[in-house]
Formats: C-alpha cells, structure tokens, sequence
C-alpha cells in the first residue's frame, strides 16, 4: 500500500519569501505591492490552515488591521494567478490555501461540518501519470477532493434506531 500522509503534510524550503514572490509578479504587471497587500501576504502565511474570504476578513479586523473586503477579494485573486494560493471550490464556498512552499496533496472535504482534510497518496499520483501516458499526456499537476461526511459528523448525525441501542 503507498505511504499516505494526512494532516501534517511539512512545507517545502524555499529560496524566496512569499512577499518577495509577490512582489517580483506584481512588479511583472506593472503594479506595485502596497501596504494592504504586504499586510495580507504576511497574514496568510504566518500560518498554515484552509479559509476563505469572509474568514480572512474576519481575522485582519480581529488583528487590528483595517483592509477593505474588496481589497481582500482582489488581492486573493492576484496571489492565486500568482501561483502563491491555490483555491478549492467547496460545495458550498471557495476556499483558499497556501500552494508556494508546500507539497503536492489532496482534499478530503466533509459536506456537513465543512471541514478540509489535507492527504498525499503515492497510488493516486502513480494512477494519474499512468493516465496521463496512456492518452499522450504530460501531467504538469491535478486536484482530486473527495466530498463526503467526516467520521465525527457521520457519528453525530446517525440515525439511532432502537435496535442500535440494544
């Protein structure tokens, strides 16, 4: 069976900060990484975890930081054409994580509880480049999420039945 690791995928080193990254694809575009944006950037990275962008909202204004919903929203969506966030539509919402510095993985999302489990699977990776060579493809990257109900919600929304309680 191939190694799957789940919830402690370790981030990647790398050569640059993720401000700089942005800043050097800002400056490709003609823009200029502002004072909003610089403070984003260092909020999103100081750590790891799935959110979206109510969230994120939320967090800058409980940080004391006063930054615009609109200036949220296109800031998420420069630092993911940057290649610096990756986003994951949800059933129900888009949320958004950290791509630069972190390792290839997959998603588990609970349809009830919304949570989001993180996973690497070397058979799903084998699997998509078999694929992929059988129909004269070069796989460059993929995004597999499975949606279903997470142990704890399926436990807590089962149905009990009387003979369940025998």
């Amino acid at each position: 069976m191939a190694k799957t690791q789940t919830d402690d995928l370790i981030p990647l080193d790398v050569k640059e900060s993720p401000e700089d990254k942005f800043r050097e694809f800002l400056e490709i575009r003609g823009e200029k990484l502002t004072d909003p944006r610089r403070t984003l950037v260092r909020h999103i990275f100081s750590s790891h975890k799935h959110f979206d962008a109510d969230e994120l909202v939320r967090d800058l204004h409980d940080a004391g930081h006063a930054i615009s919903r609109s200036t949220v929203y296109r800031t998420l969506r420069l630092l993911v054409e940057s290649g610096l966030l990756r986003e994951l539509r949800l059933t129900n919402r888009s949320a958004y994580e950290h791509d630069y510095g972190y390792p290839a993985h997959d998603h588990l999302h609970c349809t009830v509880c919304s949570r989001v489990v993180e996973f690497r699977n070397d058979d799903l990776l084998k699997l998509r480049d078999e694929v992929s060579r059988a129909h004269g493809f070069r796989a460059t990257g993929h995004r597999f999420l499975i949606e279903g109900v997470c142990s704890s919600c399926d436990r807590s929304h089962s149905p009990r039945r009387r003979l369940d309680l025998i």
